[in-house]
């Protein structure tokens, strides 16, 4: 009975143990197993068992993270206090020895990435005025990540890239540069509205001219129809009315009565007056000789 109450015992302990010593590890994580405090070996994706109390495993994430290197007040070259912020991208490499350093050559990683980071940044826009470090944001980056590979390379850990987030200067030179930015868009714009009157004054002083030029070709044309109307009616006088001015004569003061809405009387009796509204008429008439 007592026997078989120690064997129960056991089993239940066997069994506590194995699933206490049961360990998952993640296809974006890697293991390090330690067996009392000293490190042996590297566990891969899938299960891992390790010997509770005895063993420990550190699981280390190697997926690319980002820090934030903190806003911090940077006196640039021309004495403004920029207030920075960067941004650093970085993953731990997924091989062994690479893992082990990551956890046994550096304190806490990502903290000293932040410091680093912070500390270099100060280095670099020191150097810079504030309008060379806002136009070489590139450049700072460069730099940044450069050094932070260097400063890094026996961390383990792969710096991908880095990003500058603000370079922020003092409100009141802010203000300052935002009034100097409105001016020269206003100049800009002053420009161009100048440019956009000039072509629109140059187009229509070339219509006015087209119009004259048309005015004047229709003049011309006018005249000579009215020049060559004359010629007509002279060649036509010639032509019927040779040696008859006085029928003509007497076809043109009609012709004229009649614009002015005058009555006419015809006799054929020589000379005869005759008054319409107001007016004397003297027509004579005389009737052509028979042939």
């Amino acid at each position: 009975m007592v026997s078989s109450i120690i064997y129960w015992a056991i089993g239940i302990a066997v069994v506590v143990i194995f699933f206490a010593g049961i360990r998952i590890v993640r296809p974006v994580e890697r293991g390090l197993i330690e067996r009392l405090g000293r490190y042996n070996r590297f566990g891969m994706p899938g299960f891992s068992w390790i010997i509770p109390i005895i063993d420990r495993m550190i699981k280390v994430n190697i997926t690319e993270r980002m820090v934030n290197a903190e806003p911090q007040e940077i006196i640039t070259k021309d004495k403004l206090n920029a207030r920075v912020d960067a941004q650093v991208y970085f993953k731990v490499k997924d091989n062994e020895q690479y893992v082990k350093d990551s956890q046994y050559y550096v304190f806490n990683y990502e903290t000293q990435i932040v410091s680093l980071a912070r500390t270099t940044l100060r280095n670099i826009i020191g150097t810079l005025t504030l309008n060379e470090a806002n136009s070489g944001r590139d450049k700072i980056n460069q730099e940044l990540m450069t050094i932070l590979i260097k400063e890094t390379k026996s961390w383990g850990i792969d710096i991908v890239r880095t990003e500058l987030k603000e370079i922020d200067p003092p409100k009141d030179v802010q203000e300052t540069m935002n009034k100097v930015v409105k001016a020269e868009n206003e100049k800009i714009a002053a420009v161009d509205f100048a440019t956009a009157r000039e072509t629109q004054a140059d187009g229509e002083r070339r219509a006015t001219i087209k119009i004259a030029e048309g005015g004047a070709k229709a003049v011309e044309i006018e005249a000579k129809a009215k020049a060559e109307a004359i010629k007509l009616i002279n060649e036509s006088a010639d032509k019927y009315f040779k040696g008859n001015a006085q029928l003509l004569k007497q076809f043109e003061v009609t012709e004229e009565s009649l614009k002015r809405n005058s009555k006419i009387i015809l006799t054929e009796k020589g000379i005869q007056p005759v008054i319409l509204f107001g007016e004397e008429k003297v027509i004579p008439i005389r009737t052509p000789p028979k042939k």
